[in-house]
């Protein structure tokens, strides 16, 4: 791929255009157009202005306007306006935000928006992540970095999410932007460390490397040891955690030495402690630390590196975010205490670790805003989460067993603590196997300024286990008091009634799953007709059909996606679909050929595009038209 690429031409400086960093002397140039004549030498001399055209004087306002307005919906409101200010907004754009990488071809995204630094790219829905579609679906970066290539020579950002990327595509977006800055990619595959180490050794401005919850293949190749070894680099952030292989230490340590900018450093689970000491004495400077595993197979005695780890700690002053703990050695808990003071962020969610374990830690966190945990804290852990963390603004609690047929360590016990305990809260993920419609109540009640609310019940269609009522009232109450509230995951029994509660007050709604919910097509079809901000709709095993599919007609342009997979839908009504909205993109999707007959529709996956049917979708994969 990269000797296929042809090279830009020498007069291109790969400079960004006056306009994306400033018009300060170019406005005034063309503001004013002058035309002057000479008499003689001593008569007068009269020059004659020719005042602009108001619509220029608009754009060039508008122009140095629109560079100080950096939300994207705000922006795009701006682009509604009228034809000038759509022209005007492309022009001062110089970040790009792709929802999905299918709703418009890479050659329309660049000849609209052509002074790009900063490109954000999303692939496969979200659902992907818990393997519910095909390996090799799509969402390819190669187009998108071909183009770029091209278009964007002074582009400086990338960040991308659930996207298939290739070795080759690293390495032309590494010879192909010498004023490359940042890389962050989350949830890909499809690249080794050997497209790391391009990476490394040529972009040589780099100041974030980013890899989060990324499947990286290891080729043997040692791309820690090819950043550039002579002299101070640029490195700010370096996320790796994900990085299963091991790792070059010598050359980390020399790499961290080199980095005095470095602020956020997450390692995998082949650092050592006695290694993570070493790196912790070397960059006193970071704010955001992943320890990897956080164990010492090699130790002589248990814990032998307890006070070294302490010691190296307490420098840390500016130490904010905390993460990592995989393979967690309880002898080596304490040693965080003296920073746990400053902490906004804790990360627990891989730490298997018991309740008393963690109350130790968090009685020392009165500033925590952001925790994530495993259910392992029990109710007791959260409990003691809401008497400190009074400023806590998101939580997640995570399955440390997902099976429905155990007790389960959380409840609604922890839930409604948490919510009296912490009414700053703004985002909540809980995990638990039972609940009731009082602790939500009281979540409601507690905590109004809730924006996300995602509450996984894992026993199926399970009621409320103290009245054995469905969950209507508690998930209505939710959409009743939590004026700002985006996004929404319901579970449990439901019937059609908490529908018709989330369409009638969920009015600024734009993100809703439901897994193993509710009662009938009228469920689906109070939230279609209800929600006029729904963007993304993700729906599992739950029992809507053909009817309750076609009720959502009037708004399905509006909308990012649609996702329905194991519910009750036929090819027939899919394909309604298909020829009532002719411009909407209708892909079936079979994750399992063998098992799938021809007569039902494992998943559905529905989207807006404005260049139709991708052409690169593969055998399991049909696209209705």
């Amino acid at each position: 791929m990269r000797k296929d690429r042809t090279g830009i031409s020498q007069d291109d400086d790969r400079s960004p255009p006056a306009d994306l960093r400033g018009a300060e002397s170019s406005n005034k140039t063309r503001n004013c157009c002058g035309v002057g004549s000479v008499s003689g030498s001593t008569g007068p001399i009269s020059m004659e202005f020719q005042a602009p055209c108001p619509d220029q004087v608009l754009e060039n306002v508008l122009e140095n306007v629109l560079q100080f307005l950096s939300s994207r919906r705000d922006r795009n409101a701006a682009s509604l306006v009228c034809k000038s200010w759509w022209r005007v907004e492309a022009l001062t754009r110089s970040d790009l935000y792709i929802g999905n990488c299918y709703s418009v071809s890479p050659r329309r995204a660049m000849s609209r928006f052509s002074r790009v630094q900063s490109v954000s790219i999303k692939g496969r829905p979200r659902f992907a992540d818990f393997n519910l579609m095909p390996i090799d679906w799509g969402a390819h970066f190669t187009p998108w970095v071909t183009a770029m290539a091209s278009a964007y020579p002074w582009l400086e950002k990338v960040y991308l999410k659930r996207m298939s990327v290739t070795d080759d595509d690293l390495a032309l977006l590494a010879e192909s932007f010498p004023s490359f800055k940042e890389l962050v990619i989350v949830c890909c595959d499809g690249f080794s460390t050997s497209g790391l180490a391009i990476v490394a050794s040529d972009c040589r401005q780099l100041k974030v490397l980013d890899l989060i919850e990324s499947e990286v293949t290891d080729d043997d190749v040692d791309w820690i040891a090819c950043f550039p070894e002579s002299g101070a680099t640029c490195l700010e952030s370096l996320i790796f955690d994900c990085v299963e292989c091991s790792i070059n230490f010598d050359a980390l340590e020399s790499l961290v030495v080199r980095s005095p900018s470095l602020k956020k450093l997450r390692l995998n689970c082949n650092v050592s402690i006695g290694q993570l000491c070493r790196l912790i004495v070397r960059a006193p400077q970071l704010t955001h630390l992943g320890t990897g595993s956080y164990s010492s197979p090699d130790d002589a005695v248990p814990g032998e590196h307890a006070s070294d780890l302490q010691s190296a700690l307490s420098a840390c002053k500016s130490l904010v975010c905390l993460s990592g703990f995989k393979e967690m050695l309880p002898d080596y808990l304490p040693a965080i205490y003296p920073v746990c003071a400053n902490l906004t962020s804790l990360n627990f969610s891989y730490a298997n670790i018991h309740s008393d374990q963690i109350i130790s830690v968090i009685f020392h966190c009165h500033n925590l805003q952001v925790l994530w945990v495993l259910d392992s804290i029990r109710d007791e852990g959260l409990q003691a989460v809401a008497s400190t963390c009074k400023d806590l603004r998101e939580l997640r609690v995570f399955p440390l067993d997902a099976r429905g047929d155990n007790e389960g360590p959380v409840s609604d016990v922890g839930l409604q603590a948490i919510s009296e305990g912490c009414r700053k809260l703004r985002s909540i993920l809980y995990f638990c196997q039972h609940m009731t419609n009082a602790a939500v109540i009281a979540m409601s009640r507690n905590c109004p300024d809730l924006e996300v609310f995602r509450l996984c019940i894992i026993a199926l269609h399970s009621p409320d286990h103290v009245t054995g009522k469905p969950m209507d009232e508690g998930f209505g109450a939710i959409v009743m008091n939590c004026k700002k509230l985006t996004r929404l995951a319901v579970s449990g029994l439901l019937t059609d009634r908490a529908f018709g509660y989330i369409g009638k007050y969920g009015k600024l709604l734009r993100t809703l799953s439901v897994a193993f919910a509710g009662d009938s097509d009228m469920g689906l079809k109070y939230v279609l007709e209800g929600c006029p901000r729904l963007q993304k709709l993700e729906i599992r095993d739950s029992p809507f059909g053909d009817a309750a599919l076609h009720s959502g007609l009037h708004h399905y342009y509006n909308m990012r996606f649609l996702w329905m997979s194991s519910c009750r839908l036929s090819p027939k009504g899919c394909q309604e679909i298909v020829r009532a909205l002719p411009r909407l993109v209708v892909e079936v999707i079979k994750h399992d050929v063998a098992v799938c007959p021809d007569d039902t529709v494992d998943i559905l996956y529905m989207y807006r595009s404005l260049e139709g049917p991708r052409d690169d979708a593969p055998k399991v994969v049909t696209i209705l038209q």
